[in-house]
């Protein structure tokens, strides 16, 4: 289950260095490249592109924090979306609703200051959230890990309306 970090020569864990998983995917990305296999086989343009998708998908999964977070908990036989791991903290349940109204009030309006203040807000929570999914990870404890994905879910999406909004 660690093909996504083998792939990219990383050990599996939620701390990893960006800038080597950026030149890593350059490299592999023109490596596995399908124009490269133009004048290849059909069964190496067939490898070719599966290659190519492999690691795309690798990319897109540890790239993201939340993403990468949610392909750790399920090396270790976790869902992070399975239902015991869906309730939130009444006080993140009252964040939400406030932030919700919040994005709902500047759309309205069309408050952009509104809308950059809030996504500014949401991304210092993530980073606070990211920190957290450190900690958990580093203790091993696994459930705290997978309420965080599901909390830094919600964020993630959050802030993607509001990016839609402004």
């Amino acid at each position: 289950m660690t093909q996504h970090f083998a792939l990219f020569k990383l050990e599996p864990s939620f701390d990893i260095d960006i800038e080597t998983l950026e030149q890593t995917y350059r490299s592999l990305a023109a490596r596995f490249h399908p124009d490269k296999y133009a004048a290849a086989s059909a069964f190496e343009q067939k490898q070719a592109v599966m290659m190519a998708s492999a690691v795309n998908e690798a990319y897109r999964v540890l790239k993201n924090p939340t993403e990468r977070a949610a392909y750790l908990l399920q090396q270790h036989g976790i869902e992070a979306d399975a239902p015991e791991h869906t309730a939130f903290a009444p006080e993140f349940l009252m964040q939400q609703m406030e932030w919700r109204e919040t994005l709902e009030e500047a759309r309205a309006g069309g408050n952009t200051a509104a809308l950059a203040e809030l996504d500014e807000e949401i991304a210092a929570e993530q980073q606070n959230l990211q920190q957290h999914l450190r900690a958990a990870f580093s203790r091993q404890n696994h459930d705290e890990a997978a309420a965080l994905v599901r909390q830094s879910r919600f964020l993630d999406k959050l802030r993607q309306e509001i990016q839609a909004a402004s």
